[in-house]
């Protein structure tokens, strides 16, 4: 095999190889005999078939065959040799398709055309020095956690002789009150479905029902009839309600008010606890694990982040470019929604386009970064954390756990949507191990702060580093 070398343009490569005539027409020669032992024609015994007649039905099959894996394995072959890492599968063009499948064989050329991976130098990750940003749980978020538990699980009761005389002659309802009452919906006087209802539980001022409803109840009595006059906001989930205008048939029968839950052990038995102390205990780790969620968070984004202005390697251009092309639709839909960065305001789309493509190659440097930490260190993604996160992903769909899990095995492509963000959190915590990390205390408002310019690091930099795993010829 001759190989030629016929570009070398930063990452762009091509080549002319040349596989001698004696080698593919030994091949066919050994694929037609190893046919004339196994084929089966009627008038011949099996394995006496004559090589003419064997020839006849089958050269051209057998050349084309032999012309395709010939071509797979002196790529391969080339790539091995020459130590190159293509992005991609390698561009195929026969030099001469008609010469290639000729009887007698004559030389194979064809000419391969591919973008390769930039050489990457591991950084010293020992060197790496990183801050954490941890908060703690404050014991007044646990106590108003409580509270409004101990609000959603109040009781109704009616109000004391001692409120009732406070009130006067007339005992009304006012703001904060709970009133039962039955009611009537009608639109031009028909009355419309799901707008009945009967012993239902109003709060004056509790926000339950449609704008302007309970509010029409301040002063009602028990006992008494009323109609209220409302509209539908605009965005109501009933289309046929949305931003109508309506009337309500009320008729008031009881008037009581809300008590909070004692916050003692019951409180706790409610939900399944022993102790109010357990209660608390719980509702602090909760709220502890979602702030360790959020200092993890903050954590990889500035490794990412450091990670990212380390690489000073070029970005194959065709990553590049898709790259762009997913963050320009993006863009491009947020445009016509109205809801584009407030930075992005008042530029021209030259300027746009270029900042965006700036914004593209850096995600591809990282990923392909990342991807070089995890191949050099022999870091890959386990069959059982698969099948960890797909189970995590079929709980998302309660009641529909067995559909899910057949799909998932129904398309296997889909499982392979979570390998990317696994292996990306494998890479982060091998190199957050070696690097040095100093622990920052904040307030739990500090650490949910959003860090600056989000665009410009990695929503996925293992999603760039799948596109950058090197292509095999096959």
């Amino acid at each position: 095999m001759q190989v030629t070398e016929t570009l070398s343009d930063g990452l762009k490569r091509a080549y002319t190889v040349v596989v001698p005539a004696a080698d593919i027409e030994s091949r066919r020669a050994a694929r037609l005999a190893g046919l004339s032992k196994s084929v089966r024609l009627p008038g011949f015994r099996p394995g006496k078939i004559p090589m003419p007649v064997i020839r006849q039905r089958y050269a051209a099959a057998v050349t084309a065959e032999v012309l395709d894996q010939t071509v797979n394995e002196s790529t391969r072959k080339m790539l091995e040799d020459k130590g190159l890492r293509p992005v991609g599968q390698p561009k195929v063009d026969l030099a001469d398709e008609t010469a290639a499948v000729a009887v007698p064989a004559v030389d194979l050329e064809f000419k391969l055309e591919m973008e390769l991976l930039p050489e990457i130098a591991m950084p010293d990750f020992a060197a790496l020095n990183l801050t954490r940003l941890k908060a703690e749980v404050p014991s007044e978020e646990i106590d108003k956690v409580l509270n409004d538990l101990a609000t959603r699980m109040r009781d109704l009761v009616d109000l004391t002789d001692e409120e009732k005389a406070a009130r006067g002659d007339t005992l009304v309802a006012i703001e904060g009150d709970v009133l039962t009452v039955d009611f009537l919906g009608k639109l031009d006087g028909v009355p419309f479905e799901g707008g009945a209802a009967t012993d239902a539980d109003v709060e004056i001022g509790g926000g339950n029902f449609i704008p302007g409803f309970a509010e029409q109840l301040v002063g009602a009595t028990v006992g008494e009839a009323r109609t209220i006059n409302v509209t539908f906001p605009a965005d109501y989930n009933a289309a046929n309600l949305a931003g109508k205008d309506a009337t309500f048939d009320i008729t008031v029968k009881q008037l009581r008010k809300p008590v909070p839950a004692a916050l003692d052990d019951a409180l706790a038995q409610k939900i399944g606890l022993e102790t109010l102390e357990e209660l608390r205990t719980a509702i602090s780790e909760r709220n502890q694990a979602e702030l360790d969620r959020q200092s993890r968070f903050r954590l990889k984004r500035q490794l990412l982040d450091v990670l990212a202005d380390m690489t000073d390697f070029p970005s194959p251009e065709s990553i590049a470019t898709q790259e762009f092309d997913q963050i320009w639709a993006q863009f491009t839909r947020a445009k016509e929604a109205g809801e584009i960065e407030e930075a992005d305001k008042g530029k021209d789309e030259d300027t746009l386009r270029a900042e965006y493509r700036a914004i593209a190659e850096r995600r591809v440097r990282l990923g392909l970064l990342l991807s070089e930490i995890g191949r050099v260190n022999g870091l890959s993604v386990t069959q059982d954390e698969m099948n960890r996160a797909m189970r995590q992903q079929v709980s998302q769909y309660p009641g529909q756990e067995a559909q899910m899990m057949e799909f998932f095995q129904k398309y296997p492509q889909m499982t392979e949507s979570l390998r990317g963000p696994i292996m990306e959190d494998k890479i982060v915590d091998f190199v957050l191990e070696l690097a040095t990390i100093a622990d920052e205390i904040v307030s739990p408002e500090e650490l949910a702060k959003e860090p600056p310019d989000p665009r410009a690091v990695t929503q996925a930099g293992a999603s760039a580093s799948d596109e950058a795993v090197p292509a095999q010829a096959e």
